[in-house]
Order: C-alpha cells, then sequence, then structure tokens
C-alpha cells in the first residue's frame, strides 16, 4: 500500500492478499505457538547464570544416582503446644510416607523449644527432574500428611517451594491475557468512541500475540534462547501494549487522510507514508534497547531481551500490514458514528494539550528546573525501597510451602531450618567432611551420594534462611578447595550479585546503543543527550515512587534483585519511543521555516494526544501485571506503568519541550539545522510528517 499509482485491479486485490497471506501465517504457527509453554523453565537454577555455583551444583545432582532430589520439609504445629498424640500422629504418618516413597534416610523429627512445632526433613530422588512428575510426588505427600482438631500440618522445602512456583507460573497465561485483553478493549472504546473500531486493532493484536509465541518457541529451539513464566508474560504485555500503540498511531492519521482521499486505499497509502518510518524507527530502537540485555549474565535476564524484542517486532510487522488491510477492506464506515467525510474541515479548537504547550513555553526555563527538582525529589524514595526479595514473600499470596516456611521460622528462629548443599570431588570426600565440619556456622553434616567423581555433603547451618549468618556460612564453605555450594540460599545470593553485575554491564550498554540510535534518527548529539537524560531521570523517580509505596501500600516486604535492570531497560526504550515522535515532529517544524519555539509547540500540539492515548494504554497493560500473584511481575508492572505516566503527561509534555524552546535552535547541534533556518519555500526540504492529529 505504498503507492497511489497502482493499476484498481491491483489496488483492489492487494488488501485481500494481505489478510490471505496473514491466515496462511496464522496456519503455519499455530503448532509451534501451543508448544511455547511446554519449553518454559522457571525453576531458579533456571533463572541464574551458567558459572554461578549454585548452578553447577545443580547440575552435578543431575548426574548422581537418582538424579536431582526432591528436598522437603514437613511440619507439624499445633499453637498450645503439641500433644502426645500429635507427635505419634506425625511419627505414624511420616513411617507411612517412608514406606510408600524411595527416600534418602528415616525422617526424623526436630522439635522445637516452644514444644509447639515439629519438623521432619524429607529428601526423595523418586521423582527425578520431571516436574509433573514431582509435583505428583509432593502432592502424594501432603495428601498423607494431614492435620485437623487444631493440628497444622505443612509441607515446605525448596521441592515444595519450586512445585508452587511452577504452579503460579503455569496459571499466569489465561489470566494475563484476559486481563490485558479487558484493559485494552475498554481504553480502546474509550478512545474511538465507536462501536466497532476498537475491536479492529484488539483482533490484530491478538495475532501479532499468537505469531510472537511462535516465533518465541522457533528462539528457544533454533538458540536455547530460556523462556521463563516471566519473559512470557512481559512479551504479552508489549504486543498488546506497544501493537495498540502503533495503531492509535496509524489509525489517527488514517482518520485524518480520509478527509483528504474519497478512497480508503489511498489514504491508507498516504497515512502510512506519513507516520509509518517513524513507527518503524521507534519499534527498532525499543526493539534495540531490550536486544542489550543479552549482554547480561543473568539467564532470565538474558533471555527476556529476544523475548521482549520479537513482541515488540510481532506487533510492529502486524499493526503495519494486517491492520491496514483490514482498515481499508471495512471501508471508512468503521469509524460510525463519526465517519470521516471525503473534503470535510476538523474542527479547530484549543487541545489540553496546546493550553500546556503554551504554559511550557512562556517560562521554559522555571518550568524544566522545576521538573527536575521533582524528579530529583522523587528520585530519593528509592532509599525507602524494601531489601532483597526472601523466598517466603515471592507471592502476593500465602501457598502452603510458604506458610510452613513462616511457621519455622516463628518456631525455629535461630536455628537452620534449610540444607545447604556441598559437592566435593570424591578423591577429597572425607577432607571436604572434615572441613565442612569446622566451618563456622555449621550445626551438622551429613554425606550423601557419590559419582560421577563428585560426592553430595548436605549441610544444615546454624542460621536461619537467607539471614546475614547463614550467607557468611555459604561464603565461607565456598572457599573450601575443589567443592561447590548450592541449595535456595545459594542460589538466591547468586542471584542478587549477577544482578548486581548485569546492572553495571547492561546499563551503559542501553544508554549507549540507544543514544547513538537517536544520534542517527534526529541527526543532533545535544538533542538525543536531552531525551535520555530525561527518561533516566523518570526510571529514577519511578524507583523512588516504588520506595514509597511498595511496603507501606502494597505490603511488599523485599525488591525483586532485577527489578532495577528491567525497569531500567524497558523505560529508557519506550520513553524514547515517545521521546522520537515529539523531537522527530520538531525538527519537521523546523525544516519548514518554524522558530524554535513554534516548531516545539506544534509538535506538541499535533502529537500530545495520541501519544497521550498510547502512553495511557501501555501503562495500563503494563500495570496489569500488578494483579498477577507474584511479587516481582507486580513490582515491575508498577515501576514501569508509573515511569510511562511520568513521561507521558510531565517529561515529554513539559520538560522536553521546555528545554527545546529554552535551548532554541541549539537544540539541534552539531547539526545543519543549528546554525541557520532552511530556505522557506516550495522547494525547502521536507520530511515525512510523522503524527498529525487533531
Amino acid at each position: 500500500m505504498s503507492g497511489t499509482r497502482m493499476r484498481p485491479g491491483v489496488r483492489r486485490a492487494l488488501p485481500w492478499l494481505v489478510v490471505a497471506f496473514w491466515v496462511a501465517l496464522i496456519a503455519v504457527a499455530a503448532p509451534f505457538a501451543g508448544k511455547l509453554g511446554d519449553v518454559q523453565r522457571d525453576r531458579a537454577v533456571d533463572y541464574l547464570p551458567a558459572d554461578a555455583d549454585s548452578t553447577q551444583v545443580a547440575k552435578i545432582q543431575d548426574t548422581l544416582p537418582g538424579g536431582e532430589s526432591t528436598d522437603l520439609v514437613l511440619v507439624y504445629h499445633r499453637d498450645s503446644g503439641l500433644t502426645p498424640a500429635d507427635r505419634a500422629e506425625a511419627d505414624e504418618q511420616t513411617a507411612s510416607i517412608a514406606g510408600a516413597h524411595e527416600l534418602s534416610a528415616v525422617p526424623r523429627g526436630v522439635p522445637s523449644q516452644d514444644g509447639t512445632t515439629l519438623m521432619y526433613a524429607i529428601s526423595s530422588t523418586e521423582p527425578g527432574q520431571d516436574e509433573d512428575v514431582r509435583a505428583v510426588f509432593v502432592g502424594e505427600i501432603r495428601e498423607t500428611a494431614k492435620g485437623g482438631d487444631g493440628l497444622r500440618v505443612e509441607v515446605g522445602g525448596p521441592g515444595a517451594l519450586n512445585v508452587d512456583a511452577l504452579e503460579v507460573y503455569g496459571s499466569l497465561g489465561g489470566p494475563l491475557l484476559y486481563t490485558t485483553v479487558a484493559v485494552v478493549a475498554i481504553l480502546l472504546i474509550l478512545i474511538y468512541r465507536s462501536p466497532f473500531l476498537w475491536l479492529v486493532p484488539l483482533v490484530v493484536a491478538g495475532m501479532a500475540d499468537f505469531l510472537s509465541m511462535a516465533v518465541a518457541y522457533g528462539l528457544n529451539q533454533g538458540f536455547d534462547i530460556t523462556i521463563s513464566g516471566q519473559s512470557a508474560g512481559v512479551m504479552t504485555i508489549l504486543v498488546f501494549g506497544a501493537g495498540t500503540d502503533y495503531a492509535l498511531l496509524v489509525v489517527a492519521r488514517y482518520r485524518e487522510e480520509l478527509s483528504r482521499f474519497t478512497q480508503p486505499y489511498d489514504a491508507m497509502a498516504a497515512a502510512l507514508r506519513g507516520c509509518g518510518p517513524a513507527v518503524v524507527a521507534s519499534s527498532g530502537t525499543v526493539a534495540a534497547g531490550l536486544l542489550c540485555l543479552l549482554a547480561a549474565n543473568l539467564n532470565s535476564s538474558r533471555g527476556m531481551g529476544p523475548i521482549a524484542a520479537v513482541g515488540v517486532l510481532c506487533a510492529l510487522f502486524a499493526m503495519m500490514t494486517l491492520l491496514p488491510a483490514v482498515l481499508v477492506l471495512l471501508g471508512r464506515h468503521v469509524f460510525w458514528p463519526i465517519v470521516p467525510a471525503y473534503g470535510s474541515v476538523p474542527k479547530q479548537r484549543r487541545s489540553l494539550f496546546a493550553a500546556m504547550g503554551s504554559s511550557a513555553g512562556r517560562r521554559p526555563v522555571a518550568v524544566l528546573l522545576s521538573g527536575g527538582v521533582l524528579l530529583g525529589a522523587l528520585s530519593l524514595g528509592a532509599f525507602a525501597l524494601p531489601g532483597d526479595l526472601k523466598q517466603q514473600d515471592f507471592f502476593t499470596s500465602t501457598p502452603d510451602s510458604i506458610s510452613a516456611m513462616e511457621t519455622l521460622g516463628s518456631a525455629y528462629p535461630d536455628s537452620g531450618t534449610q540444607p545447604i548443599t556441598v559437592i566435593a570431588p570424591t578423591g577429597r570426600a572425607d577432607a571436604a567432611l572434615a572441613e565442612v565440619r569446622g566451618t563456622e556456622g555449621v550445626v551438622s553434616v551429613e554425606r550423601g551420594r557419590s559419582g560421577g567423581g563428585w560426592t553430595e555433603i548436605s549441610v544444615v547451618p546454624q542460621h536461619r534462611p537467607e539471614s546475614a549468618g547463614e550467607r557468611a556460612t555459604i561464603e565461607a564453605l565456598r572457599s573450601l578447595p575443589g567443592s561447590h555450594v548450592g541449595g535456595p540460599s545459594a542460589q538466591q545470593l547468586d542471584l542478587e550479585q549477577t544482578n548486581a553485575r548485569d546492572l553495571k554491564v547492561v546499563v551503559p550498554l542501553v544508554v549507549l546503543s540507544v543514544l547513538l540510535i537517536l544520534v542517527v534518527l534526529l541527526r543532533s548529539l545535544l538533542a538525543p543527550l536531552m531525551l535520555v537524560a530525561a527518561v533516566v531521570a523518570v526510571w529514577g523517580a519511578s524507583l523512588g515512587i516504588a520506595g514509597l509505596v511498595f511496603e507501606p501500600v502494597l505490603g511488599f516486604e523485599g525488591t525483586d534483585p532485577g527489578l532495577p535492570l528491567l525497569s531500567f531497560v524497558f523505560l529508557v526504550a519506550l520513553g524514547v519511543d515517545y521521546g522520537i515522535f515529539l523531537m522527530h515532529r520538531m525538527r519537521e517544524e523546523a525544516l519548514s521555516g518554524a522558530e524554535p519555539t513554534a516548531a516545539a509547540l506544534t509538535a506538541l500540539r499535533t502529537t500530545g494526544a495520541v501519544i497521550a492515548s498510547a502512553g495511557l494504554v501501555l501503562a495500563a497493560t503494563f500495570g496489569v501485571l500488578m494483579s498477577m500473584p507474584m511479587v516481582a511481575l507486580a513490582e515491575l508492572g508498577f515501576v514501569i506503568a508509573v515511569g510511562v505516566l511520568l513521561d507521558t503527561f510531565l517529561v515529554r509534555t513539559y520538560l522536553v519541550t521546555s528545554a527545546s524552546v529554552a535551548l532554541g535552535r541549539t537544540v539541534w547541534w552539531p547539526g545543519a539545522l543549528s546554525h541557520k533556518p532552511p530556505a522557506d519555500g516550495p522547494d525547502a526540504p521536507r520530511e515525512p510528517e510523522l503524527v498529525a492529529t487533531r
């Protein structure tokens, strides 16, 4: 649809051919899209880097006789104190479990000092690595271990926590998709005020999501890209959020062109020529920023980059091909009841963004300084962010495994209730045992399986899980020669350390790559620096607001270690996306001969409404993550949604506009526009118009 000189027959056939192509594409993609859930991995070890010490332990355990072990803790608790009958019941149930399953050792009860709780450690290699078999195994244990009449029985431990986490991740897909679709549908109805039009971008986004699932599966199979419940969920959010944004831009321009052309095909061709380059450029910038996550060492973050980029690019592909074809086939009456007629002149009225721009234009320096101070003040709230998220705080609800951990924490306040695994070379297993026993913070040591040149040693620490004392013990054990240290607490420690490393590596890479792309697109150095500085300030302010809200308001007891990195990448990439539309339109006005102030205010007036709508949609779609039962997802959704709103209604509207007015032509330094205005007249250089809304 790129030209208006095609023969009438070709013009009539092209939209149908595009629709037919998409039908065939979806038919081919269907078998692969349905397999995405099969390759999704959400074990803690799957998130860690391949060279992490705890990852090495997990890999070695898989090679030991029986494979990976499933470690559980049975917790029997009565608030008023366990009775002899309770203890007898606990012994009988654990004996029944030992008789029905292959356990590594006979469970022995460990009573709490206050007499309210009895703890049994259970370890078995019976389930192996199969997650479904492990879920059945844990389910059977829970069926056998029953309480009643005031006796509470809970099944916790790493194995139970892993099963509960996988169950939560497995349940995300449906609710996340349905909630996202509902939110986008409501917003589109409010934006378009049409009973039909809202369905078109929504259906197209759904097909883009289906395609992205197939492509993501292909990346996993072809390049072993890690796919987690988090990355799959974010991909869906981006398809509907970014896809709807692109649809808003295309539809807004198409509506305007319908008043200039008699045929919908010609109007769409003009619309794509006008806004297409900017949409492609902005989506390409987002994808490039997301792909910088490939430099991360953490498997989950490294996999997030290409998977999220797939969502953005599939959304772009659908909105630039299928959406235009469907709109052309439906004709101008799809806009009913407000149908744009040929030759009609849109009503000129003073818009909200014109008023906002005028206020920013009158005192640009004052507005800029005030906004900068506000963002800086909000950023200080980041110091109030709660500490790193602990295992018992992973979920917004309280599954059985988490309840068991809480009970153990209260009943054994100064004791370790979660074993640490040490893997030592078999040739020096005896020496390793002696060294482990002599390590400070170790209560007991038990030699485990041997195979493949390695021996497993189970260590009970003195201190409670994820405490400073336990972490000191893990670090001390890791100093032993030739050994590897793993287990849930060691995995969490590796997770935090790797995220800290990735933040230092990926953040500069994202800034540099986005900056270089902006320099090429805007043919300036100062304007890209201004945009990048603005979105970095938004990121800091968003984390600051999160620090004021997470624990006091939302009740989140910790901050996901990956939140700073992921929120930075998404906010910088998505924030610059909107900045491209504003600055590129400003450049277009400057090329046509407009003075700097007029160019800035016209750019804001013409792009304001549609980009504000796009910002609301994107913020709302990421806000959907806050309804999910995983704290990490809820925190990520909150920070990005707040950041998008700040960027849409404060930074882009006031600060970028004010800075552009204050700097004048200098904003385009060192490009030609910074030196002198272009020649005015019919032969003056002119770039394609990006977005025009009225």
